[in-house]
């Protein structure tokens, strides 16, 4: 079973070797790295260039991140695909060779863990861990979603419900999990234990004004998909990914 994993970069110079080296550590033989470049300045592709591991490189302008990720998912050649960003690191050697232990199983379709955040300058200082917990359709109404960098899809399924929505800036990985699970109703698995640790400081977390932005495109996601969201998902504070800000 050959795993894909992609990572989209842009002016990642100063987080991108430690994501390349946590990949190319891997005990798992058959894996597709793919990296999507957004035509970056400050010597990111340089340092790609350092790992032969990396399978396919493309770094041209793009339209944002989940272009990028698009392009990935529509170059990959691998069974399962996930996606790593250029500021996350798997926590161990072993964690993709996990992964396809989940998917021996041909009733697998997709499968997530927990992350942990991790201070920028100082990855081995955990800020928080996000403990994701066993998926039920009821949290989804309660701002619940898997952690998307330890979300792993079977490529089967995004040729079935599509690529990601471009029209949704910092939700459109929250969009594509809640057409996977609660649209199509796509069976997950879940892995109790941390597999990823990111940097803190992503899009939708920055600033408490990017946090209400993001909570209006999960509403929008919601209504992209002809589903309507429960009460506390529309007029609750507006924080989703609950889970996220337990304390370590």
């Amino acid at each position: 079973m050959k795993v894909s994993i992609i990572t989209t970069t842009y002016n990642s110079a100063l987080t991108v070797r430690d994501t390349l080296n946590s990949v190319q550590r891997q005990n798992y033989p058959d894996i597709e790295h793919i990296v999507i470049d957004g035509n970056s300045g400050d010597g990111t592709m340089n340092i790609v260039k350092e790992f032969p591991h990396v399978s396919k490189c493309i770094s041209e302008p793009d339209k944002g991140m989940y272009d990028a990720m698009n392009k990935g998912i529509s170059i990959a050649s691998g069974d399962v695909i996930g996606i790593l960003n250029s500021d996350d690191t798997y926590t161990g050697p072993g964690i993709i060779a996990e992964i396809a232990g989940v998917f021996s199983d041909p009733l697998a379709k997709t499968c997530y863990a927990d992350l942990q955040y991790v201070q920028a300058n100082n990855p081995d200082k955990v800020v928080r861990t996000w403990k994701a917990g066993f998926f039920t359709k009821k949290n989804f109404y309660f701002g619940w979603m898997p952690p998307h960098p330890t979300f792993f899809v079977r490529k089967e399924v995004y040729e079935k419900v599509g690529l990601f929505n471009l029209c949704l800036k910092s939700a459109a990985d929250y969009e594509m999990m809640l057409r996977i699970l609660i649209k199509h109703e796509i069976p997950t698995h879940y892995i109790p234990r941390v597999i990823v640790k990111m940097r803190a400081g992503g899009l939708s977390n920055a600033s408490f004004k990017n946090r209400i932005n993001a909570n209006k495109e999960d509403r929008l996601a919601w209504k992209l998909n002809g589903l309507q969201p429960h009460f506390f998902t529309l007029y609750a504070k507006p924080i989703r990914k609950i889970s996220q800000f337990l304390i370590k």
